[in-house]
């Protein structure tokens, strides 16, 4: 048996029927249809064969590889299947998304439906595995990453309770292998350890992966130059992967059969081989087309920024273009968080550069409206709470939402969760949430149902279990549609708030009017 054994919970062991982006389902908790149909819907389990996963998350397969290298013998298996394998290792190595459902995402479902989402629960259920336990009594040391790993702070009991040997935040490239010996060893382990910028890995540092990572995915290149105050991202050096580099990850998921196509992971894939916000045409188009001609499966991208689609519609065009070569459409997360230039400025000034943050709604139009004319369909975000938010920009936020009604796209809004420079903040809780915040939330649900058969069908096309599948999600909407009619959510309940809101509206841009007239006048000299 293997001395390392690396594994994560079962919502991360899903390949999510292809659709990187079906994942998002994991972070609602239990609703209205039974729990095993749901996770066949959301998080099917991955192929596995003899307990070894065909594929598993990219950041554990990242692990896996540094580890591999440095001459230790690892396995990674997939937790449904840990019995088989645990007994004799000297390490468990957990890789870890949302661990207590503290994400914006899961934290907003599980505020407003009052239940914990399906990823804690079965996080907690994997460490709750019986064959773990046992492991742990012979000596068994148990260290965790992965993004998610920030919220172990709020949770110290939890670890005392599970008998959690060692927390690392940060990129573990370099620091794994010590960490790892020292376990093996049996010295003593911090609790938590945080990867100094000293130890961030180079891009020469960084190891190919050597067994297929979930749905292809590869990354292209690792942190941001946007510098939003409420993501941990940008506080990473921006570094962008060599066009082999990357095809020799694609070539990994190849060789051992997983050729549903690739994932092009970066937090803005737009500015691929940039060193500002200013995407490089020819290095674009040198990835996409070296990329295309590889996989046959088909390509999406992790992250997009509506900026750099709206700066460059062309090459926008022309990427859409190729990659349409072998697909119809082809999906992204998109960061929309706010439709308000005064809060923009304040908590993401340069989310719209090279345009000012005075531009953002407009910017988000223009790169919604190219995405939808390319077939780009972005999953996007929203962030209620967040400190300093007024009236009036919750106000200019519903105003472009409803500019957004025929853009082909799901928009989700999350409650504000203190991280990167902002993490000294408070949390946004429902009870703090007004009319106008319930009205935001009122407006996407509307959107998502007036765009998700659509989206449904798309997803599935040429499957052959698309048919009964499509059926399935289909059931699902309108059992969650009937849900909130019967809370009171429904078109008809929308219009007569918008009487209200309109008002606001209104008289919001009254007094703008006025100060843009006292301005006026204080420029002429009145």
């Amino acid at each position: 048996m293997a001395d390392i054994i690396l594994t994560a919970d079962r919502t991360l062991m899903s390949d999510y029927h292809h659709n990187e982006f079906i994942g998002f389902g994991t972070c609602a908790p239990p609703n209205v249809i039974p729990d095993w149909l749901y996770s066949f819907l959301f998080f099917p389990p991955i192929e596995e064969k003899e307990g070894i996963p065909v594929a598993a998350p990219y950041g554990l397969r990242k692990i896996e590889a540094q580890l591999l290298m440095e001459g230790f013998d690892v396995l990674t298996v997939d937790p449904s299947h840990l019995s088989h394998y645990i007994n004799g290792a000297k390490v468990l190595g957990i890789y870890v998304m949302d661990p207590f459902g503290l994400g914006p995402a899961s934290s907003t479902f599980a505020a407003i439906l009052k239940k914990e989402p399906f990823l804690a629960y079965y996080f907690r259920r994997l460490l709750d595995d019986p064959s773990i336990k046992a492991a742990k009594k012979q000596g068994l040391r148990i260290i965790i990453g992965g993004p998610g790993v920030w919220q172990f702070r709020y949770r110290p009991k939890f670890i005392r309770d599970y008998g959690i040997d060692c927390i690392i935040e940060g990129e573990a490239e370099k620091v794994i292998g010590k960490i790892v010996r020292n376990a093996i060893n049996g010295d003593k382990l911090p609790t938590y350890y945080e990867v100094g910028i000293e130890e961030t890995p180079t891009l020469e540092e960084i190891p190919t992966i050597v067994h297929p990572s979930i749905n292809g995915l590869v990354e292209i290149g690792r942190g941001c130059c946007r510098g939003c105050k409420f993501c941990s991202v940008t506080l990473r050096p921006l570094r962008w992967y060599p066009i082999d580099k990357i095809l020799q990850e694609i070539d990994v998921n190849q060789r051992e059969g997983y050729t549903m196509g690739a994932c092009l992971h970066a937090e803005d894939v737009m500015l691929y081989g940039s060193r500002n916000t200013y995407p490089e045409d020819e290095k674009l188009i040198k990835l996409h087309e070296a990329v295309v001609k590889k996989c046959s499966g088909g390509l999406s991208w992790s992250h997009c920024s509506l900026a750099s689609v709206a700066l460059k519609p062309g090459l926008f065009a022309r990427l859409s273009e190729m990659i349409r070569q072998r697909q119809d459409w082809w999906g992204a997360e998109v960061g929309i968080e706010t439709g308000s230039p005064e809060l923009a400025k304040k908590i993401m000034p340069a989310k719209a550069h090279p345009f000012k943050p005075e531009q953002w709604p407009e910017v988000v139009r223009i790169g919604m409206g190219l995405m939808h004319d390319h077939m780009l369909i972005p999953a996007c975000t929203l962030i209620v709470g967040v400190p300093e938010e007024t009236e009036n920009d919750l106000i200019k936020t519903i105003e472009l939402i409803d500019d957004l009604k025929n853009v082909r796209s799901l928009i989700v809004p999350l409650f504000f969760v203190p991280m990167g420079k902002l993490k000294n903040e408070n949390w946004f809780k429902e009870t703090q949430m007004t009319e106008l915040h319930k009205e935001l939330l009122v407006r996407c649900l509307l959107h998502d149902f007036r765009w998700i058969d659509d989206l449904i069908g798309i997803s599935f096309v040429g499957k052959w279990y698309a048919k009964p599948l499509r059926l399935l999600y289909t059931l699902f909407v309108r059992i969650i549609e009937h849900k909130a009619v019967k809370a009171g959510i429904t078109i008809e309940t929308s219009t007569w708030k918008q009487n209200k809101l309109k008002y606001a509206i209104t008289k919001f841009k009254h007094l703008e009017s006025g100060a843009a007239v006292a301005q006026t006048g204080r420029a002429a000299g009145c």
